[in-house]
């Protein structure tokens, strides 16, 4: 039985490295580590991916796959929702790094495996919804910054933060993580933390117009 580990970097600012080293210091115990780059997990269906169709040959009953959050696997609800479900079919565990979950097949229950379900589901669409509002952010950033350019108006001030900063920020909140905490993660002042929770979407259109 193997533990893989299933990385998934689509920008600049991802890297497998990270997403290895935060799998490591939550106690994993990595056997393998396949990774996908530069690939969009809203477009590109993981069997679709020249190491996610490895990793569905790898895989074997009693194996344990370790993704950090589930939009690793994929930022579409259906590719994702039936991803999870044909490795516990296999009889592979599914885990995840953030918030420690474990997803399996061993329960005949109904009642738990309506919950374990849910569970899945509800993870899956909040990793597509994230991906949505994020491209919608972007386009409107772009739009922005073209629109300025052609007016000569001024952009606007720089933002305190990076893009890197910004995603961290972002998914932190996402797993419900405390304002303080995440600024303590992030070398961001509370404040700065307050105002991406409070406009993403205005956040992402001023890193996307400073080309960040």
């Amino acid at each position: 039985m193997k533990t893989i580990l299933y990385a998934r970097v689509s920008t600049l600012d991802q890297t497998i490295g990270h997403q290895e080293a935060q799998a490591r210091a939550a106690g994993f115990a990595i056997d393998d580590v396949v990774a996908d780059e530069g690939l969009s997990g809203l477009r590109v269906p993981l069997a679709e991916r020249p190491q996610g169709r490895r990793l569905f040959d790898m895989l074997r009953s009693g194996d344990t796959l370790v993704v950090r959050w589930v939009d690793r696997l994929g930022r579409n609800y259906a590719d994702v929702t039936d991803a999870i479900r044909e490795f516990m079919r296999r009889g592979v565990i599914v885990r995840t790094v953030i918030n420690g979950l474990s997803f399996d097949g061993a329960t005949t229950d109904p009642m738990q495996q309506a919950v374990r379900d849910a569970l899945i589901a509800f993870m899956a669409a909040t990793a597509q919804a994230q991906a949505e509002a994020t491209k919608e952010a972007q386009r409107a950033g772009i739009e922005r910054a073209k629109a300025n350019a052609q007016e000569s108006k001024y952009r606007g001030r720089k933002p305190g933060f990076s893009r890197p900063q910004f995603e961290a920020v972002r998914d932190m909140l996402n797993q419900g993580t405390g304002v303080g905490s995440v600024a303590a993660a992030t070398g961001l002042s509370r404040q700065t933390v307050y105002r991406i929770r409070d406009n993403a979407a205005g956040a992402e259109a001023a890193l996307a117009e400073w080309g960040m």
